[in-house]
Order: C-alpha cells, then sequence, then structure tokens
C-alpha cells in the first residue's frame, strides 16, 4: 500500500492510498500487433485535450488526479519518461470520439488509464492494457507497473488481478 498527499485543484489538502501492482511479461505473446476496438496512432493536436478531459471525467470521483490540459500537457511532454509512442488511443469507429486512453512512462510505468463511462464494459480496457503488455514485452521488459488507488470502485483493480497484475 502506498500513500499520497497532495493538493487538488481547489488547494485542498488529499490523502490517498493506492496499490501498486505488476504484471510479468514473460508469459505475453508478443505477436503481431492488431488494432482491435478502433486503435488509432496518437495525434497531438486531435487527441491530447479530449484525453485530459476523459481523465477528469474518469477521476472524477477518485481513482486519479483532476488537473486543467494548460499544467498537465507541459508536465507530461518535459518528463525525462515521456514518449509519445507510449501513448495508447482508442476512438469509437462511428464518431472518432475518444472513449479509451492510456499514457505510460518507458520505465514500463502506466501512468494513466481511462475508459468513457457510457464505453466502459466493452473490453476497451482490456485491449488498452493487453496492447500496452505486448508493446512492453516488444521493448525488452521483464515487467509492467501501475497504481490502483484503494477506494477506485470502477472495477479496476479486479480489472487489473484478471490480466494477471498482482500486488507488489
Amino acid at each position: 500500500m502506498c500513500i499520497t498527499i497532495y493538493r487538488d485543484t481547489s488547494g485542498s489538502l488529499k490523502v490517498e492510498e493506492s496499490i501498486l501492482l505488476r504484471k510479468s511479461l514473460c508469459t505475453v505473446d508478443a505477436g503481431p500487433l492488431s488494432t482491435p476496438y478502433g486503435f488509432v496512432e496518437f495525434d497531438v493536436g486531435r487527441h491530447a485535450e479530449p484525453a485530459r478531459k476523459l481523465l477528469n471525467m474518469a477521476y472524477a470521483h477518485g481513482g486519479g488526479l483532476v488537473q486543467p490540459f494548460k499544467s498537465w500537457w507541459p508536465a507530461l511532454v518535459s518528463d525525462d519518461e515521456y514518449d509519445p509512442d507510449l501513448i495508447f488511443v482508442v476512438e469509437d469507429s462511428t464518431t472518432s470520439d475518444l472513449v479509451g486512453f492510456a499514457q505510460c512512462w518507458t520505465s514500463g510505468f502506466i501512468k494513466d488509464i481511462a475508459v468513457a463511462h457510457k464505453h466502459r464494459r466493452n473490453g476497451i480496457a482490456s485491449a488498452l492494457l493487453i496492447r500496452i503488455f505486448v508493446t512492453f514485452k516488444v521493448r525488452g521488459l521483464a515487467s509492467v507497473t501501475l497504481k490502483v488507488q484503494a477506494n477506485n470502485r470502477s472495477g479496476a483493480l479486479e480489472l487489473y488481478q484478471a490480466l494477471g497484475m498482482v500486488a507488489d
């Protein structure tokens, strides 16, 4: 269990407990990457702001940090572990709306992952995670990690465990 202390956008002090999970990639099939569920290449002009909006909606009731795009994006791209190839985007094939998003660090840490509420329980998060696992396996990493807040009631912890992630 990890404890995080931070100030939210209103300046209030927050304390949150999270669980660090790890997935060994030794059994992940690093075969060809397919593009189910409308995976598209990340495009800064089309996806960056909608991605922050999606993350903020997903994190509004816990599970992550809600923050403005204007502070998030510069901090993200200036981080030493930022790699635009480690941003994963899923669009609705009929509307081209962003419905799933994940961003990872080069160390194999899954920094953020979110699926639009009305598109949840359709396999999008699983597809994102499997794509991430395969990507890092191809890059030669032995495992990936992520933190999930202990009070996250979205079903995320259960999903991560179903995909073979275990408490570190």
